[in-house]
């Protein structure tokens, strides 16, 4: 491999020379050989406009040259289109602060500007450190994700779960607690609980984007914002929420921004709770589609792809067990972040890249599970009513609907008659005399039991 020779603090150092980085790039490319996981393009992309709009805020306060502040934009603008990341090496697992991912675009950024002379400390690097940049660039990354991704993904399932409840609000079936069956509902209702859930979730994550959305720019090192300027954070953020159209702030104390993760913890807890949401879905269509002829065949899924390799015929729920084990991921990765962000020390939270790995992940497995799922198992979910029917007509806790006609305890003898003898709960019921054949009629219909809502 042929190489040229770069330069930093610590002396030289050969990097490939076709590469775009420098040598801090190749310093922790050689000195962290850890895993495989590499920094989240959603990352890269947020670091790439950090240097964007800290070219522009600099300029605009007097601290940067105009050659070298559009120089910077042109080359942040040729990364941001060109997608070039196979120019950004490193590892997750890697200094906890991310200063060599910083300095990893710093020295791309800067190479791509060598025209003007740019330096990637003096420079692109200009009224930053590494530990307000990356809290910055993780929010923002945070940020476009959600708001441009899942948010949207998560609103068409809402309005897939709305139209399926429409279309089913005459379709009565039997209600379960403890997987036992219960009072009938419809499935409309039924239906209902999900969408609901959705919509309480997208809520959560409405209110954790107002935490997420306060950025640490500006505190440069420990919190103090030395070799920065209030008018160029001003600056940063005005051209940061222009580029994106998004309502970013600067986050009022920087002490704060740099030691503590809670807005991610806040963000994580959301996506938590719509993955446990997702999961919870997941298993009531698996559950009401099992069968086709052994289980509950309340309804039935698409048929996307054959489910064995040895059973012919056999189709299995595979949307509802990738939805489930993206939830069970996003839970592992809420446990990962909240012991990470639990640990800034002093000044300082030095476990920034596994936080960003792990969000980030999050967000990106649900907005693909969520529309996979959407796409491939909910827009296709058809009911099968005579299933439904027959199960309601057999089921015994329609006998609830006698307890404020003749008591419970009677009504509990009814059910217990009719389980024993293997009769319907109408002939249980008469041969005890409790009721006559025309006050069972009139008080025993599933329709009536379902309330308003």
């Amino acid at each position: 491999m042929e190489t040229r020779t770069e330069h930093d603090s610590m002396g030289n150092i050969e990097v490939p020379k076709e590469a775009w980085w420098g040598a801090q790039t190749e310093r922790s490319r050689q000195n962290f050989k850890i895993g495989g996981e590499k920094m989240p393009t959603e990352l890269l992309h947020a670091l790439v406009l950090v240097k964007k709009m800290a070219a522009i805020a600099n300029q605009q306060t007097g601290k940067l040259k105009m050659e070298k502040a559009l120089a910077i934009q042109a080359a942040a603008d040729l990364l941001l289109a060109g997608k070039n990341w196979q120019e950004f090496p490193l590892v997750v697992w890697q200094t906890g602060s991310g200063t060599q991912s910083n300095m990893n675009t710093n020295e791309v950024i800067a190479h791509l500007a060598s025209k003007e002379q740019v330096h990637p400390n003096d420079d692109v690097n200009k009224s930053q450190s590494s530990n307000d940049v990356f809290p910055t660039a993780l929010h923002i990354a945070g940020t476009l994700s959600l708001e441009k991704n899942l948010l949207p993904v998560l609103r068409e399932m809402i309005y897939t779960l709305k139209g399926l409840e429409e279309a089913n609000r005459e379709i009565f079936k039997i209600g379960r607690t403890h997987l036992q069956d219960a009072t009938p509902v419809t499935f409309a209702q039924e239906v209902s609980g999900w969408r609901s859930a959705l919509e309480h979730n997208e809520k959560m994550l409405l209110d954790s984007l107002a935490e997420l959305r306060q950025l640490a720019i500006g505190g440069t090192a420990v919190g103090t914002g030395l070799n920065a300027s209030k008018a160029y954070e001003e600056a940063f953020i005005a051209a940061l929420n222009e580029e994106t159209g998004i309502s970013f702030s600067s986050e009022a104390n920087k002490f704060h921004a740099l030691a503590n993760r809670d807005a991610i913890v806040f963000v994580s807890g959301a996506l938590k709770a719509l993955a446990a949401n997702c999961l919870k879905m997941a298993n009531d269509i698996r559950w009401l589609a099992s069968g086709p002829r052994s289980g509950l065949g309340e309804i039935t899924i698409p048929a996307n792809e054959p489910g064995s390799s040895i059973m012919p015929g056999k189709v299995n729920p595979t949307q509802c067990e990738a939805l489930a084990m993206v939830a069970v991921q996003v839970m592992g990765n809420d446990t990962a972040i909240g012991i990470a962000a639990s640990q800034g020390n002093f000044e300082l939270n030095v476990y920034l890249p596994l936080l960003a790995y792990d969000l980030l992940q999050s967000i990106r497995l649900l907005t693909d599970g969520l529309h996979s799922f959407n796409e491939n198992c909910l827009k296709g979910l058809t009911v099968n009513k005579k299933r439904m029917e027959e199960l309601l007509e057999q089921s015994l806790m329609l006998v609830t609907a006698l307890n404020t006609q003749i008591g419970y305890d009677k009504g509990a003898e009814i059910a217990k008659k009719a389980y024993d003898e293997g009769t319907t709960l109408k002939e249980a019921a008469l041969a005890l005399g409790y009721v006559t054949e025309a006050e069972y009629e009139a008080w025993v219909r599933p329709e009536k039991m379902i309330g308003e809502r």
